[in-house]
Order: C-alpha cells, then sequence, then structure tokens
C-alpha cells in the first residue's frame, strides 16, 4: 500500500498525495506552469532553483525521459507536483521513465493530487512558501516554518564555477555569462557560428573583456535580480564598453537594473510555453516561453531606454531596447521556439549588431 504524502502550503491548505521520485522531505516555493509539452526542459531548467513546480497538464512523463533535451545537466527544482504521471513512457528516443530518473537526481515527486484546484489558489493568492511531508502535518507549526523560509543564493548554485568554450573556433566569439543558462542558448550561438566562452557568476567585466568577445550574451537565472548587486555593478562597466549585448530572462532584469531601473514581484510570475508578447514596433504578438517571477517596472525605465515588448496578458514589460548602446534584451525565451511564428529571429539580431561593430 502506498504511503500518504502531504503538501502543506503557507496559507495553511494541505493536499494529500502519493510519492514517486526521491523520498524525502523538502520545503521550496510553490509555482505553477501551464506548459503542455516539453516536461524534460522545465525539469531541468535552472530558473527553477528551489521551487516546487506544479504541472497543469495532467498527464507527465508520456516520452519518458530523453538527454539530448534537457537544459542542463540536472534538475534544480525541490519538487514536481502532478496529477498522474506516466510509469510506462513511449518514445524511440527514451531511455527511461520519470520515476528512475528523479529518484536518481534526488528531486521530490507528488502526484495524485487535485492539480487545478492548487493552481486556483496560487492563482488568486500568488506563489507561496510549501512543503512536503510523510508526516501527518502539525498545519500551525509548519506555517509559522515556512514564513521565515526564503530562497538564497540561487545564481551561485546553479551557475558553472569555471569558464567552459564550446564552439570552439568559430567565426564569432561571444562570452555567455552564466547565471544558469539553458543549453538551447549556446546551441542557437554555435549554429550561428558563434564559439561560446561561458563565464561563471562571479566573473567580473576585466574577466570578461580579456577574452576580447565580439559580444556578450546575459543568461536566464533563478531568483530575486536584486539579489545580485555584485553582478549589476560589473554588468555597468560592461556596458560602457560598447560590447553587444543581449539579455534573456534573468539577463533581461539585470541589464536594466545595471542602467538605473527597478524590478518587482510578480503575483504568480509567468510560466509555461504559452505566454502572449506583442512586439510594440508591428503589433504582432508572439507566443512565448516564460519562466520568470519577476518583472521589469515599466515606469521605472531611463530615458535611454525604449520598451520593445509587452505582455498580452497583464501588460508587463517584456523587452526593452537601449539608445546609447548595442544592447536589447527581453523577458521572454526566444531559444525555445514555441512557434507558430517563434522569436528566434532574435538571435540574428544578435548576430547583426556583432557584425556592425566590426563592419562586416
Amino acid at each position: 500500500m502506498e504511503q500518504a504524502i502531504y503538501l502543506i502550503l503557507e496559507n495553511g491548505e494541505v493536499f494529500e498525495g502519493k510519492s514517486f521520485g526521491a523520498r524525502r522531505e523538502v520545503t521550496g516555493e510553490a509555482v505553477f506552469t501551464t506548459a503542455m509539452t516539453g516536461y524534460l526542459e522545465t525539469l531541468t531548467d535552472p530558473s527553477y532553483y528551489g521551487q516546487m513546480v506544479v504541472h497543469t497538464f495532467p498527464l507527465i512523463g508520456n516520452y519518458g525521459v530523453i538527454p539530448a533535451d534537457f537544459e542542463n545537466r540536472a534538475p534544480r527544482l525541490s519538487a514536481y507536483i502532478v496529477r498522474e504521471w506516466c510509469q510506462v513512457p513511449s518514445n524511440f528516443r527514451s531511455e527511461g521513465d520519470l520515476d528512475t530518473f528523479l529518484k536518481e537526481k534526488g528531486v521530490v515527486g507528488l502526484y495524485g493530487v487535485d492539480t487545478r484546484a492548487l493552481t486556483k489558489i496560487l492563482r488568486e493568492q500568488g506563489v507561496m512558501n510549501a512543503r512536503i511531508t510523510f508526516q501527518k502535518p502539525d498545519v500551525r507549526q509548519i506555517q509559522k516554518e515556512l514564513s521565515d523560509f526564503s530562497i538564497r543564493g540561487a545564481v551561485e548554485s546553479v551557475s558553472i564555477e569555471e569558464p567552459l568554450i564550446q564552439g570552439a573556433g568559430k567565426r564569432r566569439r561571444v562570452v555567455l555569462w552564466d547565471f544558469g543558462a539553458k543549453e538551447n542558448i549556446v546551441r542557437e550561438l554555435v549554429k550561428r557560428d558563434c564559439e561560446v566562452i561561458r563565464m561563471p557568476q562571479s566573473a567580473t567585466a576585466q574577466n570578461i573583456l580579456r577574452h576580447k568577445p565580439d559580444g556578450l550574451m546575459l543568461s536566464n537565472g533563478p531568483g530575486d535580480p536584486q539579489d545580485n548587486p555584485r553582478i549589476v555593478e560589473e554588468l555597468s562597466k560592461l556596458c560602457d564598453s560598447g560590447l553587444p549585448t543581449f539579455g534573456i530572462c534573468l539577463g533581461h532584469q539585470l541589464l536594466a537594473l545595471s542602467q538605473g531601473a527597478s524590478t518587482e514581484k510578480l503575483k504568480y510570475g509567468h510560466r509555461g510555453g504559452n505566454q502572449p508578447v506583442k512586439d510594440l514596433a508591428t503589433g504582432r504578438v508572439f507566443i512565448t516561453s516564460q519562466n520568470h517571477g519577476y518583472a521589469v517596472v515599466r515606469e521605472s525605465l531611463p530615458k535611454s531606454a525604449r520598451e520593445s515588448f509587452v505582455n498580452a496578458n497583464d501588460g508587463t514589460n517584456e523587452g526593452i531596447r537601449y539608445l546609447h548602446m548595442p544592447a536589447f534584451s527581453v523577458q521572454f525565451h526566444p531559444e525555445a521556439s514555441c512557434g507558430p511564428r517563434d522569436t528566434m529571429f532574435l538571435f540574428d539580431e544578435f548576430i547583426r549588431l556583432m557584425d556592425q561593430r566590426h563592419g562586416s
């Protein structure tokens, strides 16, 4: 007989379910994603560090585990919560099942809960801390402990520790400042004839410029952007160098902070593969992949910045272009290529910025 497992939310709500994956008690921030596909990319996205991810799509794991699709070497989330998981996956590329994968990686899994009801709570009340336990919970005591919990050292925990070169010998050289970078960012740059030098979050402006890059890519990553004042300070120095720069997700927020803008925490964030974003220059709406809980405050943008994209659902900022330097950034993930008319062209725009600098 399967042992009961409990999810306790900070507001006192309790959900009872069943365990799969690793079996241990864990505390984290409960968030939800509306992605209907790409659960492997969700599981291995470093931006979920410290979070319990609730999948709104009811059946997860049906195409198994495919390492070639991973966005990072290992999952960084603290727990994975689904309505139902597939025990017999079917895909010619599959190399295993979800339960075994989560056990190997130490990720707690919870299934058999009403994920629709759970998502409605998070939508109405906002993301909140939560705990998964195998013991019948003392809710009041756990609530007090959850109110004191916060995710610490997120970027430091997911960034690489030493510089890494990928696509050596390509025509252009790009430094990817790794705050928890997704692998598809590297793939798209290498595909465009770029040698990618991944630098750890601890890098300085001097470290980065020493490589004589043609461009700077600021990666995605987890946590509150304002928890990274040293990175913001170094980034402001790099902006003065005139280096073509492209920021994605956390990189977008950090670039804005370096130019005097501010950020704010969203009620429940944008997580999924179906977020509509409006291009303010053309009026066209793109369907994008997103995973973030913070946003740049539109009213805080400096005079040297122009808003380029907004979220069609809630009007929050989704993109910025800078007028005084060759730099732009977006809150969404163009490398995820959601379609039907995806935003992969932004990588081509970054290439043009680098080529223009060299007159090629």
